[in-house]
């Protein structure tokens, strides 16, 4: 086999799954969706926009990243 100093790329299927939240983190999530356009002028579905705030949180739980690391 060669030696290639690019390795295998992993799985980029992604995954979907299907969640329910309260009425109140729905509004919150609209309300951030809002923001977002106002901010950056091109508005996002609040479902594209929730694969990017949850790996923003997990990247920045250094806890996390410590007992991740450590598996």
């Amino acid at each position: 086999m060669t030696d290639l100093k690019l390795p295998q790329l992993p799985d980029r299927n992604p995954v979907k799954l299907s969640i329910a939240v309260m009425p109140d983190l729905h509004q919150a999530l609209i309300d951030y969706a809002a923001l977002y356009a106002t901010t950056y002028g091109r508005d996002e579905p609040v479902a594209e926009l929730i694969p990017a705030m949850l790996a923003a949180f997990l990247e920045s739980d250094r806890s996390f990243a410590r007992n991740r690391t450590k598996r």
